[in-house]
């Protein structure tokens, strides 16, 4: 016998190139598991990844548990999967994972970002009203002026800051987490400092929660632009003003962008909202014209509304800035 023979033949029974082809209805040699109805498909052939088959796994079981949410909840709380904010928590904050997020509206829509109103809480419970900070994605448009804000922030990898440089997709939606990061990293670090600034409860991705300053019914505190304080209410505005400037100084940043739309009146007290592009004015190569420019931006809103250059005295406050941030 040839050796071809011998290899050709079916030591089982036919020859291979004589076996019945088996048709699509025929059932194969290794059992199958059995799918339900309601267990996702798989989105992928050939072998899985360890991290596609985890995440396969986990859509597997969430088909079998029951998820229905309370009627007019958007979504189950996400502090699960969330960067939580600076200890010692506020006793406001909610924390159970069996807590709801219902949405109520827009509060503010912004150049990079839109604010909703989310109410937080244990179903048939108040709950907890919370500013749902919403960067849009790169589909929308890009972040305006971000070229320098982000002197002085670097990624790790060159992938991602060439991607960044060219604004590709991908690139512009670094820029994004970065500036939620940015902005919920300020925050955490002036809050525990004492800075008149929401607290940060959480940031999921691109969202950010904050503190809601303003009423029990959903009323949002008015913005520094808004208001008409008497004489004596300006001055004192003015010195909680250049007191938050002070204290941001001292700890090397600059708001970057400060005006009196990002500034909110809050029963008499100033607070800070709106730090995506905090800018570190020791690496910055622009940090002290940062400086000046939210100083100028502040002085000037104060001068419209009547309060006199002898009390602002913009050339001094901005020295003591720059000496606060250790640039002079």
């Amino acid at each position: 016998m040839r050796q071809h023979d011998f290899e050709d033949s079916d030591l089982f029974g036919e020859r291979p190139s004589r076996r019945r082809k088996r048709s699509e209805d025929d059932t194969p040699r290794a059992r199958r598991a059995t799918r339900f109805d309601d267990e996702p498909e798989p989105t992928r052939s050939g072998r899985l990844t360890e991290g596609e088959r985890v995440r396969l796994a986990k859509l597997r079981d969430d088909a079998y548990t029951e998820n229905q949410l309370p009627d007019g909840a958007d979504r189950w709380s996400t502090w699960d999967d969330a960067e939580h904010g600076p200890l010692p928590r506020p006793d406001w904050v909610v924390t159970e994972l069996a807590a709801v997020d219902t949405d109520l509206g827009v509060l503010k829509t912004g150049k990079e970002a839109d604010v909703h109103l989310l109410r937080r809480g244990l179903p048939g419970t108040p709950g907890t009203l919370l500013a749902a900070k919403r960067y849009r994605s790169d589909e929308h448009k890009l972040f305006h002026r971000d070229a320098g804000y982000l002197e002085g922030r670097r990624m790790r990898r060159s992938r991602e800051t060439r991607a960044m440089a060219q604004r590709s997709a991908f690139g512009r939606n670094l820029i994004a987490e970065q500036w939620t990061v940015a902005e919920f990293a300020a925050l955490s670090r002036l809050w525990t400092l004492g800075a008149p600034v929401p607290y940060p409860v959480q940031r999921n991705g691109t969202e950010l929660l904050l503190e809601f300053l303003g009423e029990d019914d959903g009323t949002a505190a008015p913005r520094l632009a808004q208001v008409r304080p008497e004489p004596d209410e300006l001055e004192d505005l003015w010195f909680q003003a250049t007191a938050a400037l002070e204290l941001l100084a001292s700890e090397g940043l600059a708001h970057g962008d400060l005006s009196a739309y990002n500034l909110l009146v809050h029963r008499g007290r100033l607070v800070v909202i709106d730090l995506p592009q905090v800018v570190d004015v020791v690496a910055n190569p622009g940090g002290v014209e940062f400086l000046a420019r939210d100083v100028r931006n502040l002085a000037g809103w104060f001068h419209g509304r009547g309060l006199g250059e002898h009390v602002t005295n913009t050339d001094e406050l901005l020295a003591e800035l720059v000496s606060a941030a250790g640039l002079g």
